[in-house]
């Protein structure tokens, strides 16, 4: 089968690989075809930030640059960017760039091995901030190095590096030749020959049509989780269909009774769409894996993953959100906790594909908590997560929806305690009652993350932490702490 070929823009210049694989990832590409060593390997899973880039994709007339891991990144995905790695921020001199001088002030590196991926998590913020003159905070630093780990320095003064990258003259990026260039690049990619193993249609017509005509191509978004499956469990696909540049996948739009999210729209760009009408999920958003996993993934990705430790499914089952299935015999909608039959597995036919998240308003009178308990308070995946909304009125519980994971095959439904809720007075009395019925209607297994009965033993806990907290004490998750607070 045939490969087409990948060309980016790198330095200033366009290069082009040709046959190159569609499981081989950016990390790969770079460290073993391109010698650029300095990206580093670390945990080659996404969770440590050593080997992250920065990319630059063209929207309109300007670049929008992220922060992403290269280690899970398939390479074939960033045809038509501008990469950036940790050797191309210092001037052609060599003077080096703010964020190479803040972080050399700062004493910010021991080890250096992590040293490359804070770097380049720093100069995408350098790049959404500093360069749109914009200020960096301590808390946005380190929403910003959420996905990046260091084991030896510490993170005081690698956030004193953030703050300082912007007290020096900026540095800008000269977007109008990078853009030129770009448009030199030959869409390539588009897929629709039949010998091609990496396609990337982009409208939702082709996107189907090739669904149908390729039922047993690997579907990929952001790869957050194929990735994996590359790297630890050695897959390879013949095959790859990539929705990322489907234009109607991409887009968020509302109507008079939902937020309307696109299947393909990055995990970054959804939690901003989610956050901006629900202020309450801020904190949990930003704990959601690191801002590299975030800047790549995608919510339909995590959603049509179905993995019952993914935390965006218990969150919208509580909002009550559908999804809409697309192929080429038609659409059908359906509540999002109804598109799973079993661990990983789900209803979509083989030529279906995930295209749109629903997501209904908020009521005035919605009072929403999503809980995430997990080891590590940032970039870790959860024991147990819990997403609850309620509406009383006039003392009654009106409305009580509830999303759970990591505590079935499957994101769940708390159906029982639901209805445990549903019609009685908001008391404590009414709570104990539903905790034991919250505790009761799940079997969760144990496993390195924690135990059974852990398990049912914090979901009734965190519906009572829903009770003290609608009752106006004080909101007592770690949500306040820093990145220097947890350190050792």
């Amino acid at each position: 089968m045939h490969h087409p070929d990948l060309e980016f823009v790198h330095r200033g210049d366009i290069v082009t690989c040709r046959q190159v694989p569609p499981t081989r990832t950016l990390l790969q590409l770079l460290r073993d075809d391109l010698g650029l060593t300095a990206t580093k390997e670390g945990c080659n899973e996404g969770d440590c930030g050593a080997c992250t880039v920065v990319l630059g994709e063209k929207r309109g007339d300007q670049l929008h640059y992220s922060a992403v891991n290269s280690c899970i990144r398939m390479a074939q995905s960033i045809h038509g960017m501008v990469l950036w790695t940790a050797q191309d921020i210092a001037a052609s001199d060599g003077t080096p760039h703010p964020v190479q001088q803040a972080l050399l002030a700062n004493h910010a590196s021991q080890c250096g091995f992590c040293t490359p991926g804070f770097a380049m998590s720093l100069f995408g913020l350098y790049q959404t901030q500093v360069c749109q003159g914009q200020t960096v905070t301590r808390e946005g630093a380190q929403e910003a190095l959420s996905g990046n780990l260091c084991r030896c320095t510490g993170y005081r003064p690698i956030l004193d590096a953030a703050q300082q990258m912007q007290t020096v003259p900026t540095v800008a990026v000269d977007e109008t030749h990078l853009l030129s260039k770009l448009e030199l690049i030959a869409n390539t990619n588009q897929g629709l020959k039949a010998d091609f193993s990496y396609k990337t249609p982009t409208t939702l017509a082709d996107l189907l049509a090739l669904r149908a005509a390729h039922p047993q191509a690997q579907i990929v978004a952001g790869c957050t989780d194929v990735g994996l499956w590359v790297n630890k469990l050695h897959k390879d696909f013949a095959q790859v269909l990539d929705v990322t540049r489907v234009e109607e996948l991409r887009q968020i739009t509302t109507t008079a009774s939902h937020l309307c999210l696109g299947a393909a729209v990055t995990l970054t760009e959804a939690f901003a769409a989610l956050v901006a009408r629900r202020s309450a999920l801020h904190s949990f958003a930003m704990r959601f894996a690191g801002a590299p996993v975030r800047n790549s993934g995608t919510l339909g990705g995590n959603v049509a993953n179905g993995s019952p430790i993914g935390d965006s499914m218990p969150l919208l089952i509580a909002l009550g959100a559908q999804v809409v299935l697309a192929s080429v015999r038609g659409t059908r909608t359906l509540a999002l906790e109804s598109l799973y039959t079993g661990y990983r597995q789900n209803v979509m036919a083989s030529d279906e594909v995930l295209t749109q998240i629903l997501v209904p308003h908020p009521e005035p009178e919605e009072f929403l908590r999503v809980y995430k308990v997990s080891k590590r308070f940032e970039d870790d995946i959860s024991a147990v997560c819990l997403a609850v909304q309620l509406q009383v009125r006039d003392g009654v519980v009106a409305v009580a929806s509830i999303g759970a994971g990591g505590v079935a095959a499957t994101p769940a439904r708390a159906r029982l305690t639901e209805a445990a809720l549903v019609g009685q007075a908001w008391t404590s009395a009414t709570v104990e009652r539903a905790m034991a019925t919250l505790r009761s209607e799940f079997q969760p297994i144990s496993d390195m993350r924690a135990s059974s009965q852990y398990r049912s033993q914090v979901l009734g806990n965190l519906l009572q932490r829903l009770w003290l907290e609608s009752q106006g004490e004080p909101d007592i998750s770690l949500a306040s702490l820093s990145l220097e607070d947890l350190s050792v």
